[in-house]
């Protein structure tokens, strides 16, 4: 009998392509997603329509704070949680929905996860935001003092996850850092602008653009959660970052080459919640989990540009990227 492994948020953009990983290397996948209304249901719901054409692949509609898992984690032996609701700006208006999806959602799944029998370990999805602005490079026991709601809600869940880890259930923490690529939300600055350049839109810089992230390609972040499945690792949080620490400015550049045009850009006030500058200290990524990340910024944003450009094409067919092949 293969084995199984549950994801939560198996409709996002991450963990749908996780989900398509999983499948492809034989694992049965158990998908847990409430589609939510962070961004458009119709991406989500393609996704799962697309995983559900594998016969390893069952579907469960659950919003995870109310509807306790029980039986359906028999049989699983790995938890993947990356279900929550991300989004720093928004969670300055909906904090209620923020602690409800990503705190109470992960204390019910880390309940049910203690008492399942067959659980053995639980990789949860966190996030770069824990730090907040404080001194680069970020280092996993250096501090955390996150500045939105959103931020805050990430470092509890971890916090939960992280608590429950004893004899009976593994757990590590993934704080992944600006995770771009093929699929991703409508609400993230990559997509935003490629989508502006390729209508010929101005887009919309929040600040002067010298502001800086860690980007990781989705790919990569889904490799380094394969192997936190089976790291000897345990009670830990780990950096993934993708070591393409860029400026926005630069990435504005970098996107006029892809779309064959320059850009027209409306600065506008530093968003709330910005941090100014992101940098993961990857020394645990590479020790612990073995995990070097294998796309470039220019290579991984090429890719996603590509990817708009077959979506925004007539008759284009719906995302079915982590169908396995």
């Amino acid at each position: 009998m293969p084995p199984t492994c549950m994801v939560t948020g198996a409709a996002g953009f991450i963990g749908s392509r996780l989900a398509g990983r999983m499948l492809r290397e034989g694992w049965r996948v158990v998908g847990v997603d409430a589609i939510t209304d962070t961004y458009d249901a119709r991406e989500k719901l393609d996704r799962v329509e697309a995983l559900l054409r594998h016969p390893a692949y069952r579907h469960l509609g659950r919003d995870l704070a109310l509807s306790p898992l029980g039986r359906d984690l028999d049989g699983v032996e790995v938890v993947l949680h990356l279900a929550g609701r991300p989004g720093v700006r928004e969670s300055f208006d909906r904090t209620p929905d923020y602690l409800h999806d990503n705190v109470r959602a992960t204390e019910a799944l880390v309940r049910a996860a203690t008492r399942a029998d067959s659980v053995r370990r639980l990789v949860y999805a966190s996030s770069s935001s824990v730090y907040g602005d404080g001194p680069v490079p970020f280092r996993e026991d250096g501090p955390t003092a996150p500045i939105s709601p959103y931020g805050r809600t990430k470092l509890e869940a971890e916090r939960i996850c992280l608590r429950a880890a004893g004899d009976r259930l593994e757990t590590v923490a993934l704080r992944y850092f600006t995770v771009y690529g093929p699929g991703q939300r409508p609400d993230m600055a990559f997509r935003r602008f490629a989508e502006a350049g390729l209508a010929g839109r101005p887009l919309r810089l929040f600040g002067d653009g010298l502001q800086s992230r860690d980007f990781t390609f989705v790919d990569d972040v889904v490799t380094a959660t394969r192997l936190a499945m089976t790291a000897d690792v345990a009670g830990l949080a780990v950096n993934i970052g993708g070591g393409s620490r860029v400026t926005l400015n630069e990435v504005v550049l970098l996107l006029a080459e892809l779309v064959g045009r320059p850009l027209r850009v409306e600065r506008e006030a530093v968003a709330r919640g910005d941090v100014r500058h992101t940098v993961a200290d990857s020394e645990r990524a590479r020790t612990l989990l073995g995990f070097q990340p294998q796309v470039g910024i220019a290579e991984g944003l090429a890719r996603e540009v590509e990817w708009l450009r077959r979506r925004t094409a007539p008759a284009a067919a719906p995302d079915r990227e982590p169908v396995p092949a």
